[in-house]
């Protein structure tokens, strides 16, 4: 989960070369929404994962308590992950409706 957090930026972006091109709102909105759902696809995969090897734990099917408890933790961080970025996403929306014309 860790290695998949951060901009996918242009390699021409990360070079500091001088000529950029912007891209219009729309390509921003669009780029932006499909990183957060991806983003919470893979949380979601994280989740499920975690309440497979719970289950197989349950049922005697997995033998390996570590990489069930390693499959939770995960699960558990990605989540306060999505729910302080749903917080700061909050938070500037309030800070943008409380902003005078």
């Amino acid at each position: 989960m860790i290695e998949k957090i951060g901009m996918n930026l242009p390699v021409e972006a990360m070079q500091g070369e001088e000529k950029r091109v912007s891209p219009t709102p729309y390509e921003a909105t669009t780029a932006f929404s499909t990183y957060l759902k991806n983003a919470i696809q893979d949380v979601n995969g994280l989740q499920k994962a975690s309440d497979k090897l719970n289950q197989g734990l349950a049922t005697g099917q997995v033998q390996d308590i570590h990489q069930v408890m390693i499959a939770s933790q995960k699960a558990g961080v990605a989540m306060d992950m999505a729910m302080q970025v749903r917080n700061k996403a909050v938070e500037a929306y309030q800070e943008i409706m409380r902003m005078q014309i």
